[in-house]
């Protein structure tokens, strides 16, 4: 297959960025001057509405609607003909300053400034007006959000008539019995007429088609959905159960909730429900949500061992059953509460729960809080039951290894245990509101919690098939920042929980995307983004520059791997560098008020890192004079061994021993380095040699020179030398000197040589008298005037030839001798 031009591809990136960050800006269109008298009036009777403190909240919300609009376009009209400013400023500066006091000016210019000085004022005027009435609106939609929050904490704290007096049970009883007998009437009359009309048939066949789908749906359909999972997990291969498994299990939700609002639908279209009845009738949707996804979450946090399914919580099957089964009595414990608060019980102020601006109050209040406790108890007790199941899980976790997950849903049984306490004492004492909105808002928490760990479940199991299958992707790095990412986006979800409007979150939003300061410098979520964005996308087109040049360009040029490995990090820096400068630019962030606060930190930053920098620079100094590549041989501080790798701030070197060094680059400047192979693997060793005082020696000297020349790697120029180097009683002393073309074998060369020394000398009835110390000095290709470096003792040990001689760089025995100026 072809390989692609990686150059064409390289300028669409370009291209495709380019485009990305300028067309936003062409894409602008030219902004109008809003109507500011509409404006005034609009203000002013929202400040008369709030004032006279009349208006309901249904009133003030859609007053805020239409505030937050002018808002959004009088915060855009701030930036009215900014271009225009921009060039009438550059034009009076290109006057230049004004002169001091006392002092004139030409009048051609000064009456040139006073034309643009007077058109600079009309060009900024509807700016200016824009940002006084922005703050105004502004101050209406936080007067607005004060109001509703002051209503809505008076609702909670208010107190209505207790529960327990049983004065107010017989009338309780009364009173929804008289609900239920409106709705009977009211369905009654209903159908007497519609009995007699004309098209009475049809509307009865709709009712009944509707209706029979309906029970079909909840019936058969639901039977069918709940054993699908199980038949389709029997089925599915190993890579994709979990997953398929997870989306089929979504019908048990849908199918049923279908079925319910076919039913609630054949119920409206009957006409038999109208003012008492309807409410009742569309709760039902509302209810069977919380009744069947409750039933869904209890059935894949707490599996049945038939189901095949992994638990997501760590617990005994005995306990797991429980769990499952007190699960779906809240379920259905939420959905009791759901079906009647929206449609006969009321809350005022729990917004979060029901509609009570649309619901009329059908009973008293002492009568709605008796029913409401018994509601309210039953869910208490289900959730005390649950949190009795759940708060024995931390037993469960790894000892080594702390399970956050377990630890969460621990954490909230612990919380739930007085929750399920505390809510029924509030409403017993007369504290209803408040006393709902602490057990269904913790009830709802839960269940939230619950969601978010089935789908980070299924989440690693997408991950997981994605990789083919493996099962150790689950515990990647991205199943996981996915999972967080879903944590943070459900936090808007968890405050509408716990009593937070929609508005509050939509203003919260207004409020980060204007910013916040940080040292003079204001920051939003978008110019975060954006900078993120633009960086990645820089720091991806560095690597794509760096890959193109190390597969197509840099191998076609001269350059070694070192040299070819220096141009690219000396490139990926200067990529990072632009990919920050062009994040910070496009993000529009001014760095100018920072440049004090970084000039003063620099010092400090200076001494501490000092040795950090002085690192880095020396790094880049290495990178560019290449005094040292991957691959040499060098010594220094007393360590030698090869260069396996060279970054920005230290190089590791890999002795013969098989250590990991890791040299700080400021040694390999400051300090003497010795490079054996650098530009010539060729060195010289020199094997010394006693033989007896009588013995022959020019035979000695042409035997060793012979044996120097048999040798493959021995150089022929300079040809080896045989010098006698003194006579003494012991014997005649002589050296035999060669040139090798590759040292790093210079250990197994001094080894042959002295075995066919023995071999041959004795062939030739030469004795060595006493014991004979063959050792090695090597020489390396240097220039004339070079001091030679003494060896180290780990040298000392390898040029001994009954010694373990190291593995050098090619994989043969290798090592420097020693080099004695006197001897040469």
């Amino acid at each position: 297959m072809p390989r692609l031009d990686p150059l064409p591809r390289l300028a669409s990136l370009i291209l495709a960025l380019f485009l990305a960050l300028t067309l936003p800006a062409l894409a602008q269109p030219e902004q109008e001057a809003p109507d500011f008298a509409a404006w005034d009036k609009l203000a002013g009777q929202a400040e008369q509405i709030l004032e006279s403190g009349s208006a309901n909240d249904a009133r003030l919300q859609a007053i805020r609607v239409e505030v937050v609009k002018w808002r959004d376009r009088l915060k855009n009209a701030q930036s009215l003909n900014a271009p225009r400013i921009a060039t009438v400023k550059d034009q009076i500066a290109a006057l230049g300053p004004v002169p001091p006091e006392g002092e004139a000016e030409p009048p051609e210019i000064a009456a040139r400034r006073k034309e643009l000085a007077e058109q600079l004022s009309t060009l900024q005027a509807p700016g200016l007006q824009a940002v006084e009435a922005h703050g105004r609106a502004d101050g209406i939609v936080a007067q607005i959000d004060q109001t509703v929050r002051a209503r809505q904490n008076f609702a909670l704290i208010r107190k209505t008539p207790t529960p327990l007096n049983p004065a107010n049970w017989a009338p309780a009883m009364a009173e929804a019995a008289h609900v239920g007998g409106r709705v009977y009437a009211e369905t009654r009359s209903r159908w007497d007429r519609a009995a007699g009309s004309s098209d009475f048939a049809e509307r009865l066949t709709v009712f009944a088609g509707l209706l029979l789908a309906a029970l079909l749906l909840l019936s058969r359909g639901r039977r069918w959905v709940d054993s699908l999972p199980s038949r389709l997990s029997a089925r599915a291969s190993d890579r994709s159960r979990a997953a398929l498994v997870f989306g089929v299990s979504l019908g048990q939700i849908a199918i049923p909730l279908v079925g319910l609002i076919l039913f609630a639908s054949a119920l409206v279209l009957s006409g038999l429900f109208g003012e008492w009845g309807l409410p009742l009738v569309m709760s039902l949707a509302g209810a069977g949500v919380s009744f069947f996804a409750g039933l869904w979450l209890a059935r894949r946090l707490f599996p049945a061992p038939d189901t095949a399914l992994a638990p997501p919580l760590p617990m005994e099957d005995e306990r797991r059953a429980k769990a499952r089964w007190r699960a779906t009595l809240l379920a259905a414990a939420l959905a009791l509460h759901q079906l009647f608060a929206r449609s006969v019980l009321p809350l005022s102020g729990f917004h979060s729960q029901n509609d009570s601006d649309t619901v009329p109050q059908r009973l008293s209040e002492a009568s709605a809080g008796v029913w409401h406790l018994l509601l309210v108890l039953f869910g208490a007790f289900c959730l005390l039951r649950l949190s009795n199941v759940l708060r024995g899980m931390r037993r469960f976790e790894p000892a080594d290894a702390p399970d956050y997950r377990i630890r969460v849903v621990s954490f909230l049984a612990m919380i739930g245990r007085p929750v399920a306490v505390a809510a029924p004492v509030l409403v017993a004492v007369g504290y209803v509101t408040a006393g709902n909105a602490l057990l269904w808002s913790t009830i709802t928490t839960l269940a939230l919690v619950g969601l978010l760990i089935i789908v980070q479940d299924f989440i690693a199991d997408l991950y997981a098939l994605a990789k083919g299958g493996d099962q150790s992707a689950r515990e990647g790095l991205t199943p996981v920042l996915i999972g967080f990412a879903l944590i943070v986006l459900s936090l808007p979800v968890f405050a509408l929980i716990w009593g937070a409007r929609v508005s509050d979150l939509a203003e919260a939003w207004t409020r980060a995307q204007q910013g916040f300061a940080f040292g003079g410098v204001r920051l939003s979520p978008m110019a975060i983004l954006t900078f993120v964005i633009v960086f990645a996308l820089g720091y991806f087109l560095t690597n794509f520059v760096q890959g193109a040049l190390r597969s197509s360009i840099l191998p076609k040029t001269r350059l070694d791997p070192g040299g070819q490995n220096a141009v690219l990090s000396m490139i990926g820096y200067v990529g990072v560098a632009l990919a920050a400068v062009f994040a910070v630019t496009s993000a529009g962030i001014d760095l100018t008020s920072l440049a004090f606060v970084a000039g003063a930190l620099s010092v400090g930053i200076g001494f501490g890192m000092q040795q950090v920098v002085s690192n880095f620079v020396s790094g880049i100094i290495l990178l560019v004079e290449r005094p040292i590549a991957v691959g040499d041989w060098i010594e220094v501080g007393g360590q030698q061994g090869i260069v396996r790798r060279m970054a920005v701030r230290a190089t590791q070197i890999e002795t013969f021993d098989r250590t990991q060094v890791i040299v700080p680059n400021s040694n390999l400047i400051t300090q003497p380095v010795t490079n054996w192979t650098r530009g010539s693997l060729a060195g010289r060793i020199i094997v010394p040699i006693t033989v007896g005082v009588a013995t022959d020696s020019r035979l000695v000297a042409e035997l060793l020179r012979e044996i120097a020349e048999d040798q493959p790697t021995v150089l022929v120029n300079p040809a080896p030398a045989v010098l006698l180097r003194s006579i003494t009683a012991s014997g005649q002393s002589f050296e035999l000197r060669a040139v090798l073309s590759d040292i790093n074998g210079g250990v197994s060369v001094v080894s042959e040589i002295n075995h066919q020394i023995l071999e041959r000398f004795a062939a030739a009835g030469i004795v060595l008298p006493g014991s004979v110390r063959g050792a090695q000095d090597v020489f390396l290709h240097r220039p004339e005037g070079t001091a030679a470096t003494p060896p180290t003792p780990a040298q000392e040990d390898l040029e001994s030839p009954d010694g373990d001689g190291d593995p050098g760089p090619s994989g043969q025995d290798a090592g420097p001798a020693k080099d004695d100026p006197a001897r040469r």
